[in-house]
């Protein structure tokens, strides 16, 4: 486990930049002319940035971004 100590304007920064990254990637994954193969590599990143995003934001800002579960594999769901 790692830690650091951040000021509350770079927690700021952190939460725009994550935020911008994961509108991108909702938008992209609505788009049907992605590839599958790319779309589950985007839905990778999207979990790693998710859990990081839930680090620094409140849970009404983090409401906003979660995916419904019928978006999951059958086996992300148990």
């Amino acid at each position: 486990m790692l830690g650091f100590v951040i000021t509350d304007k770079e927690k700021q920064e952190i939460e725009y930049i994550v935020k911008r990254e994961l509108d991108e990637i909702l938008f992209d994954l609505n788009d049907e002319r992605i590839d599958h193969i790319v779309k589950r590599a985007m839905e990778e990143r999207y979990k790693i940035l998710f859990n990081l995003f839930k680090r620094v934001a409140s849970a009404k800002d983090c409401m906003i971004y979660m995916r419904p579960k019928c978006h999951l594999n059958k086996r992300d769901q148990i």
